[in-house]
C-alpha cells in the first residue's frame, strides 16, 4: 500500500520568494525535510497517474492533494457519471475511474507518498535547483514539479435568474453525486452540452420523468449523444428559457430579493477543498419538495410551465487557477504554457492535464493521460542522464 496521509509533513522552512521573476536563490534552513525526485501536485485522475508512472520509473514521487481524498473533481462531483472517452475503459463510471487508479498507485506503493488536505500555497526554487512547495505550515522537498491541478478552484455556472438560493441542494442541483437520490422523481435538466445530455440519459432509467431545458433548438454535445436522446424517453423542451424557479407555492423572486453580489457557494478546488449546496443533503429530493418552473418559448413568448421533483442545472463551469500566477509560472487565460516536453519555462517544473496549454490542446483526461508519459520520461532523463528510457510498453 502506498503511504497515504491526510496532513503534511513536519514543518520545513521555504525560500523568501516564489518564483515570480525566475530562480531564486535563497538558503535551505536545517529543517528541511527529505528530498523527493518528483512532487505531483494535485491528485484527480491525471495526477493519479502521473504518480503511478513516475513510481513506474523508480522516481521517489509525493503525491500532494488539496481535497480530503484522491480523485478530483471525478471523485468530488460526479463519482457515477459514466465516462465514454477513455480508451478500453467501456462506459465506466468517475468512482471506478478512481478506483482503478487508486489501485494502480498501490502497485507502486513502495515509491509514492500520498498527502491528502495538503494546498500548495507557495512554490520556491533553492539555490541547489531543488524546489520546496510551502503549504503554510509545512513544505515538501523535491528535484521537479509536475503540476496536474486541473482547472484550479472551479464553481458551477448558476441559473442567470434570481431565485430563492435555499433550495439549492433541495431541490435545485448542480451537481450529481448518488443517481440513486432522484429515483421515482420527476427531474428537469438545464443545459444543452455534453453534460446535459450526460446526465439527463443517465437519469433516465432512475427518475419517472427526464425533461431537459435548452434555449436552442440545436445541442452543444457529441453527435452520439444526441442520437442517443432523441431514441430516449427524456422530453426535450427548446428553445425555452427560465423565468421563475419556486418552491410550489411560493411567490417568484425577482431580482430585488436578492443583493447584487449574493453568490450561492459552491465553490470546489485547491483553496476550498470542499463544496456545499450542491449534492442532495437532508433535504434531498426525498424532502417532498416540489418546484414550479416557469419557462417561456423563446420565439412565441408563449409560457409551458414544469412542476418537478428536482432541478440539475449543467451550464459548465467557471474556474480560476490563479495559483499558478501567484507562483510566479507563466500562465495565459489561466492556462500553464509549457514546450512539447509539457515543461514549463523553468527547468525542472512540468504540467499535465486541464492545468496546461499548448498548440492543438484538447482538454480530456485520455489527453492527459498521453502526456503524462512525455513529461515524466523528459523529467526522469534529466534527473537521471545515465538510465535508459523505455521505448516500448
Amino acid at each position: 500500500m502506498s503511504n497515504h496521509t491526510t496532513g503534511s509533513p513536519p514543518a520545513g522552512p521555504t525560500a523568501a520568494e516564489p518564483l515570480a521573476d525566475g530562480p531564486i536563490d535563497a538558503e535551505p534552513k536545517p529543517a528541511l525535510g527529505p528530498l523527493h525526485d518528483v512532487a505531483v501536485i494535485g491528485a484527480g485522475p491525471v495526477g493519479m497517474f502521473a504518480a503511478a508512472y513516475c513510481a513506474m520509473r523508480n522516481l521517489d514521487t509525493q503525491l500532494i492533494e488539496s481535497l480530503p481524498q484522491l480523485g478530483g473533481q471525478v471523485a468530488a462531483l460526479y463519482p457515477e457519471k459514466k465516462i465514454h472517452d477513455i480508451a478500453g475503459f467501456v462506459s465506466g463510471t468517475g468512482g471506478e475511474l478512481v478506483e482503478n487508479l487508486s489501485r494502480q498507485l498501490d502497485l507502486y506503493g513502495e515509491h509514492i507518498e500520498i498527502h491528502c488536505n495538503a494546498a500548495v500555497r507557495d512554490l520556491h526554487r533553492l539555490p541547489d535547483g531543488t524546489f520546496v512547495l510551502d503549504t503554510g505550515a509545512s513544505a515538501f522537498h523535491t528535484r521537479a514539479v509536475l503540476i496536474a491541478v486541473g482547472a484550479g478552484a472551479f464553481a458551477p455556472r448558476a441559473l442567470p435568474i434570481a431565485y430563492d438560493h435555499t433550495l439549492d441542494g433541495h431541490g435545485v442541483f448542480y451537481f450529481v453525486k448518488h443517481l440513486a437520490d432522484f429515483a421515482g422523481k420527476t427531474v428537469a435538466v438545464a443545459g444543452g452540452g455534453d453534460a446535459a445530455l450526460d446526465w439527463a440519459l443517465e437519469l433516465e432509467p432512475y427518475a419517472q420523468q427526464v425533461f431537459l431545458v435548452h434555449r436552442r433548438d440545436t445541442f452543444r454535445a457529441l453527435e452520439s449523444s444526441v442520437e442517443r436522446l432523441r431514441a430516449s424517453s427524456v422530453e426535450a423542451r427548446t428553445p425555452y428559457k427560465f423565468t421563475s424557479v419556486t418552491a410550489a407555492g411560493a411567490a417568484a423572486a425577482t431580482a430585488t430579493d436578492f443583493p447584487a453580489d449574493f453568490k450561492s457557494e459552491f465553490t470546489i478546488g485547491s483553496e476550498t477543498g470542499s463544496g456545499t449546496g450542491s449534492e442532495p443533503g437532508t433535504g434531498g429530493t426525498g424532502s417532498g419538495a416540489t418546484l414550479h418552473l416557469g419557462l417561456e418559448h423563446l420565439k412565441s413568448k408563449e409560457p409551458a410551465d414544469l412542476e418537478v421533483d428536482a432541478l440539475l442545472v449543467n451550464y459548465g463551469f467557471t474556474s480560476d487557477n490563479h495559483v499558478l500566477r501567484d507562483w510566479g509560472l507563466p500562465v495565459t487565460r489561466g492556462d500553464l504554457i509549457v514546450d512539447e516536453h509539457l515543461q514549463t519555462s523553468f527547468e525542472g517544473i512540468y504540467g499535465v492535464g486541464d492545468a496546461v496549454t499548448y498548440p492543438g490542446k484538447v482538454k480530456l483526461i485520455s489527453v492527459g493521460f498521453g502526456e503524462v508519459p512525455r513529461a515524466v520520461n523528459h523529467l526522469a532523463e534529466a534527473l537521471y542522464p545515465d538510465r535508459k528510457q523505455p521505448l516500448h510498453d
